[in-house]
């Protein structure tokens, strides 16, 4: 397919709307009709997470997601079919996030090509760190795929260093621990974003427990997007294969909370 999706196509409109669900979640033919659903209410890039046995980086919500996509079987082949079905209709820009495991069995160079040939824009690989990058960084800028860098609150001191390295957008997390649903946001983000800002201008987005519109909207005053998973997952657990309506309402509200 010789398109030109590009990460920055998300943020070019003004505050980027990031969904995330997990393929196969509950079946790989829902995965592509959600994604679908989630770009015509106004997401403007949707993580893919390929499922995992062992996610560390996941609370509840999404560990039970990735339960249910592997006990019907979802592999990497599965989750890549998705993609080529999403992209005879979308162009919307498409990360993985994934684990470095499933990518290392699948063969980097296959895996990669296999991105370039679907447009997918980037990887998020929480387990891998920044100062392991470089076992993929080759691979990677072989196939234009952008490794996505994490920025945790724990990260003072390397901030600026990871940050004028970073391609696609820098993913901001928001709070230390798993990923899931908080009522409460208390990180300085305005301080670790500043800090970003003076080496690179590549975009932030932050993500981890963000779920409500009044969040989305405090944070998109200090980044450039808003990543959303365990509320959309959620979603998808409570409504199974009836989600469509609920999850592009839940979308909609978010993207119109950010971009007012």
């Amino acid at each position: 397919m010789e398109k030109d999706i590009k990460i920055s196509d998300a943020f070019k409109d003004g505050k980027a709307f990031i969904g995330f669900l997990t393929a196969g979640d509950p079946t790989i033919e829902k995965t592509v009709e959600y994604v679908l659903a989630m770009e015509e209410a106004g997401c403007d890039l949707v993580e893919i997470g390929i499922p995992f046995s062992d996610p560390v980086a996941e609370g509840p919500v999404i560990q039970e997601a990735n339960i249910r996509a592997l006990s019907n079987n979802t592999n990497t082949d599965d989750v890549f079919e998705a993609i080529r079905q999403i992209r005879e209709k979308s162009d919307v820009p498409l990360v993985f996030l994934t684990y470095i495991n499933p990518v290392f069995y699948y063969g980097y160079d296959k895996f990669f090509k296999r991105c370039q040939e679907l447009n997918v824009c980037g990887i998020i690989s929480p387990d891998l760190p920044y100062d392991e990058k470089d076992e993929i960084l080759e691979v990677t800028k072989k196939y234009g795929v952008d490794i996505i860098s994490l920025i945790a609150p724990t990260s003072k001191e390397r901030i600026q260093m990871i940050a004028s390295e970073a391609s696609g957008f820098i993913y901001v997390v928001s709070s230390l621990g798993v990923t899931g649903m908080r009522s409460e946001i208390r990180t300085d983000l305005k301080s670790i974003i500043s800090d970003i800002k003076e080496v690179t201008d590549v975009p932030t987005a932050v993500g981890f427990g963000i779920n409500t519109p009044e969040q989305a909207k405090n944070i998109s005053k200090v980044a450039d997007g808003v990543i959303v998973g365990s509320a959309i997952v959620n979603i998808i657990a409570e409504h199974g294969e009836n989600a469509r309506e609920p999850l592009a309402n839940y979308v909609k509200s978010m993207k119109d909370a950010i971009s007012k």
